[in-house]
């Protein structure tokens, strides 16, 4: 059976950004944790802390926003009784645009509602090809295990990791062929890893992962497209005593304005690939990441060399 049909899947999307708009205006994470759950909600409360953590002065104003329903493109699976069910949908939230992200809704069967556990901002607005059957509906496939796929959502979440950590050296490029996608995360990495020159080093690790669920759609090629999670960090440090690093007013809220000898950040991201049935490279067509931490040792108040 269908997880939802197409009319209750539009009316849970819309549902959604009601609730979201409510949430967002008052920073209420209460409310906002009847519609958000998984790395979607970690991500959302970190807007929440950094907004927080900003002089009153540089908070914007709050602008309504909702996602265009009549323009989304829905990929509802079917499941047997008993099953978790989910649904994919590809979004826009401007009318008339082209979708340019994909969101993934979970119900929720203990409080008997839907929420949005996953938004990944697509590198292109061309969609994954997903294979569709005559009455609309989409095909879920297991998304951890190599019985059906090339790669399964465990080493492409160590692949985009090793494209943060590694510039995609040791399994990154390997996974994936070259993407806007995953040629972003590398040169994430490379630009932060120089960034300091000799007065600093930035490092990138793979973060416990809180958010191992993942969701996979079977494509009209027998591959799919696959929704994952991963956590990473990032750490920066002085090369030597008589440095510091100091925090911008982004980071007030963890940093608190405290000039430090290091720092390391942490990342919850949501990210979506498409993968072949065969031994292929798999394709990273987006991702979206959230700074949800940053900690590390203050040095004494007085001014020196900066980081």
């Amino acid at each position: 059976m269908p997880a939802l049909s197409q009319a209750q899947a539009r009316a849970v999307i819309t549902h959604y950004s009601k609730i979201n708009n409510a949430a967002n205006a008052q920073r209420d994470r209460t409310l906002l944790d009847t519609v958000e759950d998984g790395p979607m909600y970690a991500m959302s409360l970190s807007d929440y802390t950094e907004i927080e953590g900003l002089p009153k002065a540089d908070r914007k104003p709050y602008k309504p926003w909702s996602y265009d329903t009549s323009s989304a493109q829905l990929y509802i699976p079917c499941f047997a009784s008993g099953q978790d069910r989910w649904f994919a949908a590809a979004l826009s939230s401007e009318k008339g645009k082209a979708p340019s992200r994909i969101a993934v809704f979970a119900e929720q069967s203990k409080e008997d509602r839907w929420e949005l556990v996953s938004v990944v901002d697509l590198a292109s607005t061309t969609l994954p090809d997903i294979a569709l059957d005559q009455d609309g509906y989409a095909a879920a496939v297991a998304a951890t295990g190599k019985k059906q796929l090339a790669a399964d959502s465990n080493l492409l979440r160590a692949a985009v990791i090793d494209n943060f950590a590694t510039g995609g050296t040791n399994t990154g490029t390997k996974v994936f062929d070259p993407t806007k996608a995953s040629q972003q995360q590398i040169k994430v990495h490379d630009k932060a890893t120089r960034k300091f020159g000799k007065l600093g080093t930035t490092v990138f690790a793979g973060g416990t992962n809180r958010f191992k669920d993942a969701y996979a759609l079977k494509t009209h090629d027998g591959g799919a497209l696959v929704l994952f999670a991963h956590t990473h960090t990032q750490t920066d440090a002085v090369a030597h005593s008589g440095l510091q690093i100091n925090p911008d007013k982004r980071d007030n809220a963890w940093l608190h304005g405290i000039p430090r000898t290091s720092v390391t950040y942490s990342f919850v991201c949501s990210d979506a690939a498409t993968v072949p049935a065969t031994a292929a490279p798999s394709r990273l067509i987006g991702y979206t990441c959230a700074r949800t931490d940053a900690f590390g040792p203050p040095v004494g108040s007085a001014q020196t060399d900066r980081a």
